[in-house]
């Protein structure tokens, strides 16, 4: 079983220093390091575990320093950026671990972008030598690119000559959508293995800036200074340690955190999540807040929520369906809700709902079903009410008719303001497809809606009253769980992200959609195919139809 655990202290392939307002991640691959054994990390190239660490460093970065303003990305490597994704890793790769792969890939991109966009912690990719694939691939979700004029170094994106598949992790789509590259020159860029040199790269909008050796060092340093006096990150604030999450992996089908619990049954092919609510009200002023630290539930269910999602994501391939349930006192969630937004402008705070946002986010864009149960002892209010919002469709018994109120399900500002998918909305306004119809609904924030209320609202999808319960519940279980994994993840992804598209929802539900099924052809991993073939000296041979 792979944990997504890292410390600083035992990174094999990273290196994290600070100086004042600056942090500077180098890359610094172990070619003996890689995940799982069969191939050498050459050239810093990555495998999921080099991400694992970038992931884990982003989060410190965030959280447990606060003075950092700017962010540079480089190598440590002489001569060479990165070479991008291990080719001889994605070769002896199953089709799901490549997938898995790229998919945490492009969230640790694009939580990159986030934390540029709502924390005002801004990226400089510093590149020192030849960045090619999924090394420029971590430039471009950089907010500035530098790169060292040596007359041999070169940016590339050579996986369509190269591989026969594509730049997997959002770099088709930043190249045109982020950086706004001129489209035919994007075209020659991507089909030319060699790549581009500084100069060109500076005139086709490939990079921001050009330095020549002589003088990069310098050059990062003041930009990386200049971009950090655009954050609004604070300068004395004291960081707050994240320590190692407490999860228990009980059995084979059971992993258990402080406020996430996970029960999997294989046979069924399904696994319950239930979240819990704290026993009180979390703290509200900011001094408690900043003492509790990452003990504060709405980041200590976030951290064990994140790890739970990763953990099914790449342990349990086979559980397709994802039961989502809650369980404590609706009042002390919509306290913490109360407490976000009180403090919202508190850098801790900030970070927090941060972190909230790329979890749900996560949700979002898993290759599996989704479905919420309100039964009895839930607690689907403000900010765990997101999951019922984020699933494919709830249920919630109706009990009225025996005059018992049953649970119920109440909304907060939270479910409008803090939390928008990847799309750029609300999963209120996404669920509707209508922000008239989602903001009408704030009307109804903090009032206790059950089931025939919430039903009527458009909350939940069915409402079974309590005669019916238990069997309807077997049977829509069963009878999601017994359809195709393949058509229902194509379905998912094109019912979650409605209206206006996004640079996140092109590179999930687009060019992941796509890579997902390049990875299948023979042209790229068949006996004969390009990824297949790489570095034996022998020629791909394609099969020529257009399909």
């Amino acid at each position: 079983m792979f944990v997504f655990d890292r410390h600083p202290s035992r990174y094999r392939h990273w290196k994290l220093a600070f100086d004042g307002p600056i942090a500077t991640l180098s890359m610094d691959v172990d070619e003996n390091g890689g995940l799982v054994e069969g191939y050498a990390l050459k050239l810093n190239s990555y495998d999921l575990g080099v991400d694992m660490e970038l992931n884990d460093a982003l989060q410190r970065i965030r959280f447990e320093h606060p003075e950092v303003r700017a962010v540079v990305v480089t190598s440590a490597k002489e001569r060479m950026f990165s070479a991008g994704a291990n080719i001889y890793m994605l070769g002896a790769s199953s089709h799901a671990w490549k997938v898995n792969f790229c998919k945490f890939t492009n969230e640790t991109r694009n939580g990159m972008e986030d934390s540029s966009r709502h924390s005002g912690l801004k990226f400089l990719a510093a590149v020192n030598g030849t960045c090619a694939g999924g090394g420029y691939e971590i430039a471009l979700a950089c907010d500035e690119i530098l790169m060292v004029d040596d007359r041999s170094s070169t940016v590339s994106l050579p996986e369509v000559p190269l591989l026969g598949v594509l730049p997997g992790t959002g770099g088709l789509c930043r190249l045109v959508d982020k950086r706004k590259v001129r489209r035919d020159l994007a075209d020659v860029f991507c089909t030319n293995p060699d790549g581009v040199r500084a100069e060109r790269a500076r005139a086709w909008g490939l990079v921001d800036a050009i330095a020549p050796p002589s003088d990069f060092a310098a050059r990062v340093q003041a930009r990386a200074l200049e971009l950090a006096e655009l954050s609004d990150r604070p300068q004395g604030a004291k960081g707050i340690e994240l320590p190692p999450l407490d999860r228990r992996i009980e059995s084979d089908s059971r992993i258990d955190y402080d406020w996430v619990g996970i029960e999997i049954d294989r046979v069924r092919r399904m696994a319950t999540l239930t979240l819990r609510a704290p026993a009180t009200a979390p703290e509200s002023d900011i001094a408690a807040i900043e003492k509790a630290g990452a003990a504060w539930w709405p980041l200590a269910m976030a951290r064990d929520l994140d790890d739970a999602i990763l953990m099914l994501r790449l342990n349990a391939l086979d559980i397709g369906l994802w039961v989502l349930k809650t369980r404590g006192e609706a009042a002390h969630l919509l306290a913490a809700d109360r407490a976000l937004a009180a403090n919202a402008s508190n850098w801790f705070v900030r970070e927090t709902i941060g972190m909230l946002r790329r979890t749900f986010a996560r949700l979002d864009v898993s290759s599996r079903s989704l479905y919420a149960v309100v039964d009895e002892g839930s607690c689907f209010a403000g900010t765990l009410a997101e999951l019922l919002l984020a699933a494919d469709r709830g249920y919630m018994i109706d009990r009225t008719a025996s005059g018992d109120t049953g649970p119920t399900i109440r909304l907060s500002p939270a479910n409008f303001d803090l939390y928008p998918t990847v799309a750029g909305r609300s999963r209120l306004a996404a669920r509707f497809n209508s922000e008239a119809v989602a903001d009408a609904l704030r009307a109804r924030i903090g009032e206790s809606l059950d089931a025939p209320s919430a039903l009527a609202a458009g909350l939940v999808t069915v409402t079974p009253d309590d005669l019916d319960w238990e069997e309807e519940i077997r049977l829509a279980l069963d009878d999601r769980a017994g359809l195709s994994p393949d058509a229902l993840t194509g379905m998912e992804a094109s019912l979650r992200f409605s209206g206006p598209e996004t640079l996140e929802t092109k590179i999930f539900g687009r060019l992941s959609a796509w890579q997902n099924w390049i990875f299948n052809r023979p042209n790229a991993v068949g006996e004969r195919g390009a990824l297949t073939l790489f570095g034996s000296g022998s020629k791909a041979r394609f099969d020529w139809q257009r399909v």
